[in-house]
C-alpha cells in the first residue's frame, strides 16, 4: 500500500520587486516615523495631511509606502500612482489626480436587510377579474407559507414577487429566501425532508433553515468614492436611441464632472450624518512626484484642503531641481508653498548589516538557499553598486548553482555571476575609459 502526498496545484504568487514586504517592522528612523503615521491614520487624525518620503534611489521609499499599506490592512483603501500617469491625451491632468484622490477614500456602508426564509408549505396565487376587461384573470396577490425549525408564517406577497417565484421555478417543498426591501427571491434548494422520494436525483437538498422565518441581517459594504462616481457617471439602460448607441460603442473614458462629485458628496455627507455610513480616509501614494507640473501642484494645494481628502504620501529621489514646466528651482522639484504643508521623512542608504538582512529575506521569498559567506559577499557588492543590483544577482546565481549540480548558492557562483553582469557604476566607468570607441 503506497501513500503519496498530493502537491497543491494553486499557482504560486509571482515574485515582484517588493513581494517580500509584509509590513513595516520598526527599527530605522524612517520606519519609526512611518509607524507613527500608521497610528495617526488608524485614529483618523491624519486626514488632509501629506507626507513626503525623500532620499536617494534604492533607499526603500516605495517599500516604506507599501509597508504602510500592509500595516493598515485591506480595509483601508490604498491607491498607488506614478507622477507621469497624469499626462493623458484624453483626460485633463487634474481629472486624473482627482480620480485617484477619490479612489483613496473609502466609505463603509451599513445596511439592514430583512429576509424571510424557509421551506415553502403552500403557494397559492389569488386571482381577480382583469382590470382591462375581457376574459383574462390577473393575479392580485400570492399567499405563501414558509416553515423553519422554529415555526411557520403565512405571507401575502405582491404579484411582482409571484413573477420572480415562477422565474426561479419555486414549488412546494423548496427552501427559498425573499428579501423584504427589494423583493428579490432566491431558491436555495429542495428541503431534505423529500430526499428519499426518488432514486435518481438531480436536486440539491438543503436542511430546513434555523431560527425564525423573519430575520434581520446587517450587511457591511466597503466602496470607494470613485466607485460611486463611476456608477453615477454612466446612466444604465434606457430605450432611446442615444443610450442604445452608447451601449454599442466602446466606452471612452468619460470625464466625471465636478457637479456630479458635489452631488455625491452631499449624499455621502447625509449618510454619514444619519450614521448609515462612515468615512475611511485611505492613502494616496504618488511616486516620482517631481514629474508633476505647476498646474497639478496648485490643484493638490486645493485638494488637500477639501473636507473629503485622503492621506497623501509623495515620494521623490530628486535633490534641488527645476519644477517641471518652469525655470524655478526648488527642493525635490516641488514648489515651496506645497512643501510647507508636507511632513518630510528622509530615507537613508542602507548599511551593510541591513543590506545582508534584506538580501536574506529576499532569498527566503524566492525560495533560494544561500550560505552566510555568500550573503556577506553579496552585501559587499550591494555597498559598492546598489541594493537593487545585489538583489538581481540572486536569481542568476541560483541557476548557475543548479548547473553546477548544487542546491545552495555559494560564493563561487556569485563571483561568476558578478563577472558576467555589470552594474550601473562600473558600466559608466568603462564608458569613460573607452569614450573614443563609442558614438557620442
Amino acid at each position: 500500500m503506497k501513500i503519496e502526498e498530493v502537491q497543491s496545484t494553486t499557482k504560486k504568487q509571482r515574485i515582484a520587486t517588493h513581494t517580500h514586504i509584509k509590513g513595516l517592522g520598526l527599527e530605522a528612523s524612517a520606519r519609526e516615523a512611518s509607524g507613527l503615521v500608521v497610528d495617526m491614520i488608524r485614529q483618523k487624525k491624519m486626514a488632509g495631511r501629506a507626507l513626503l518620503l525623500a532620499g536617494p534611489p534604492g533607499t526603500g521609499k516605495t517599500a516604506l509606502a507599501l509597508g504602510i499599506s500592509q500595516e493598515l490592512g485591506s480595509k483601508v483603501p490604498f491607491c498607488p500612482m506614478v507622477g507621469s500617469e497624469v499626462y493623458s491625451s484624453e483626460v485633463k491632468k487634474t481629472e486624473v489626480l482627482m480620480e485617484n484622490f477619490r479612489r483613496a477614500i473609502g466609505l463603509r456602508i451599513k445596511e439592514n436587510k430583512e429576509v424571510y426564509e424557509g421551506e415553502v408549505t403552500e403557494l397559492s396565487p389569488e386571482e381577480t377579474e382583469s382590470v382591462t376587461g375581457g376574459y383574462g384573470k390577473s393575479i392580485s396577490h400570492v399567499i405563501i407559507g414558509l416553515k423553519t425549525v422554529k415555526g411557520t408564517k403565512q405571507l401575502k406577497l405582491d404579484p411582482t414577487i409571484y413573477d420572480a417565484l415562477i422565474k426561479e421555478k419555486v414549488a412546494v417543498g423548496d427552501v427559498i429566501y425573499i428579501e423584504a426591501n427589494s423583493g428579490a427571491v432566491k431558491r436555495v434548494g429542495r428541503s431534505d425532508a423529500f430526499a428519499t422520494e426518488f432514486d435518481l436525483e438531480v436536486e440539491e437538498y438543503v436542511p430546513l433553515p434555523k431560527g425564525e422565518v423573519h430575520k434581520k441581517k446587517e450587511i457591511v459594504q466597503d466602496v470607494t468614492l470613485h466607485d460611486l462616481d463611476a456608477a453615477n457617471a454612466r446612466p444604465q439602460g434606457g430605450q432611446d436611441i442615444l443610450s442604445l448607441m452608447g451601449q454599442m460603442m466602446k466606452p471612452r473614458k468619460t470625464e466625471i464632472t465636478d457637479k456630479l462629485r458635489q452631488e455625491i458628496n452631499k449624499v455621502v455627507n447625509r449618510y454619514i450624518d444619519e450614521g448609515v455610513a462612515e468615512l475611511v480616509p485611505g492613502v494616496l501614494f504618488i511616486d516620482e512626484v517631481h514629474m508633476l507640473d505647476m498646474e497639478c501642484f496648485s490643484y493638490l494645494n486645493r485638494a488637500l484642503e477639501s473636507s473629503l481628502s485622503p492621506i497623501v504620501i509623495f515620494a521623490t529621489n530628486r535633490g534641488i531641481c527645476n519644477v517641471r514646466g518652469t525655470d524655478m528651482t526648488s527642493p525635490h522639484g516641488i514648489p515651496v508653498d506645497l512643501l510647507d504643508r508636507l511632513v518630510i521623512i528622509r530615507t537613508e542608504t542602507y548599511g551593510p548589516a541591513e543590506m545582508i538582512q534584506i538580501l536574506a529575506i529576499r532569498a527566503q521569498v524566492e525560495e533560494l538557499n544561500i550560505d552566510e559567506e555568500s550573503l556577506a559577499y553579496l552585501g559587499e557588492i550591494g555597498q559598492q553598486a546598489s541594493l537593487r543590483h545585489a538583489v538581481q544577482l540572486l536569481s542568476p546565481a541560483s541557476i548557475v548553482a543548479k548547473m553546477n549540480g548544487r542546491d545552495n548558492i555559494c560564493k563561487a557562483d556569485l563571483e561568476e555571476v558578478s563577472s558576467l553582469y555589470l552594474d550601473a557604476k562600473s558600466s559608466a566607468k568603462l564608458l569613460q575609459e573607452q569614450q573614443d570607441r563609442y558614438i557620442s
